[in-house]
């Protein structure tokens, strides 16, 4: 095939880009906050087009729609501090701070890492040597060093999960990939532990 030909069909492949976070607020959004202790908007807010997420309580803000097949591209920095947070993928039911679902992990050093939460699976988990009891957050490690940048400058997270297959780049790096029987699901953004921010959060749907 072709350079042409092969970009043809790269091109057709793909819909239109979908901004997920509009720049403006988070009408599109829904929220969990770990037993309700405060209203999501204290948690979750927006300032010159950037989503702001204090960390505290732990929850995470969702999509009103599940998504699958798709193309998640977004960046992410820290503000005083590097700290914890993470992108939750293909959630299945977005009630707990921790749902059943799939955690790219941005904690300091650990970008890319993969999280099972609440009992999701990928089929490149094994327990680790001489373990006999499946931890209660399985990791697989990322498959590089940590390519993070200094508190304050952006990073960015491109997120590729077709037909259940998870693929993680971080600024450009690939550092992850797992495989899920769930094919579709929620995209979340987590807050745990400190304030950091979000921007250009949009999915590309592959066809």
């Amino acid at each position: 095939m072709t350079l042409i030909a092969l970009m043809a069909v790269t091109v057709k492949g793909l819909a239109q880009t979908e901004q997920l976070f509009n720049g403006k607020d988070l009408s599109n959004w829904n929220f969990v906050v770990d037993g309700n202790k405060v209203a999501p908007e204290e948690v979750f807010t927006v300032k010159d087009g950037v989503i702001a997420i204090q960390g505290q309580p732990f929850g995470y803000m969702y999509t009103k729609e599940k998504y699958g097949n798709y193309i998640l591209e977004l960046e992410w920095r820290w503000i005083d501090q590097a700290t914890n947070s993470g992108i939750f993928l293909l959630i299945a039911d977005p009630k707990t701070p921790f749902p059943n679902g799939i955690e790219c992990q941005l904690a300091a050093g650990k970008a890319g890492d993969l999280v099972l939460l609440a009992g999701s699976d990928l089929a490149e988990y094994s327990l680790p040597e001489g373990v006999t009891e499946r931890p209660a957050f399985p990791v697989i490690a990322k498959l590089k060093a940590s390519n993070e940048k200094p508190v304050g400058k952006w990073n960015k997270a491109k997120i590729i999960v077709n037909d259940g297959v998870i693929t993680i780049y971080i600024n450009g790096t690939l550092q992850n990939k797992g495989t899920n029987k769930v094919k579709e699901g929620y995209i979340g953004l987590q807050s745990e532990g400190g304030p950091l921010q979000f921007r250009k959060v949009r999915v590309k749907h592959i066809r």
